[in-house]
């Protein structure tokens, strides 16, 4: 929670995470986008139930900071600093890898040039396609991966890049101890797969119909 945005994101389900003013209306935008989530993952290891919309509850509460405000749910919950067990590990990175084919669905089939946003703005596709690749450049160092960020272009690259990057939250999950640097397996899950969605959303709301 921030003073003037608020991130709610559903602790077991990484990449259903959305912002408002405030708490009521951050846990509304993210129950809208109940059923946007459900067909991203649809292709998922595991199904969003039908009546996930109706079920959310807060389980936990924490202070934002400068990022909060930017928009970017940049802080790890409490409830993230412990390691998820070995079967609900692999379930989260399940979901990852779905958010990651939901955004590749997007830019492959969005037209180069996007509509603009409401002030005139916005990175056309391919941009946007090289601005997550870089910012998974930056997200790979938190879990000890030193590889540069390959161009989105580069399918095997970047096949390879994300592998090492699952290597890397794994890594995390057994080894990262709290008050240590970088990220704990279950935030970083979190912050790739919502970055990855959100922006394969940006392309789809902005793509001519």
């Amino acid at each position: 929670m921030g003073s003037k945005r608020t991130f709610a994101s559903a602790l077991d389900w990484p990449g259903w995470s959305r912002s408002g003013k405030g708490e009521t209306a951050a846990i509304e935008a993210l129950a809208a986008y109940g059923s946007r989530y459900r067909s991203a993952i649809g292709r998922g290891l595991v199904k969003l139930p039908p009546d996930a919309e109706e079920m959310i509850k807060v389980v936990e509460t924490t202070a934002g900071d400068a990022s909060t405000e930017f928009g970017v749910p940049g802080k790890p919950a409490a409830l993230e600093l412990k390691a998820p067990a070995h079967a609900e590990l692999e379930r989260l990175l399940g979901l990852l890898a779905a958010c990651w084919t939901a955004f590749d669905g997007a830019v492959a089939t969005a037209p180069a040039e996007l509509i603009s946003g409401p002030r005139g703005g916005g990175r056309d596709r391919d941009k946007v396609a090289a601005h997550v690749i870089d910012a998974e450049g930056a997200y790979a160092g938190k879990l000890g991966v030193r590889l540069r960020a390959p161009a989105f272009a580069d399918t095997d690259a970047v096949a390879a890049f994300r592998e090492a990057m699952v290597a890397g939250v794994r890594a995390a999950a057994e080894t990262w101890k709290q008050g240590e640097r970088g990220w704990p397996a279950r935030y970083a899950i979190r912050r790739i797969a919502w970055h990855a969605l959100d922006h394969a959303w940006e392309i789809e709301d902005r793509s001519p119909r």
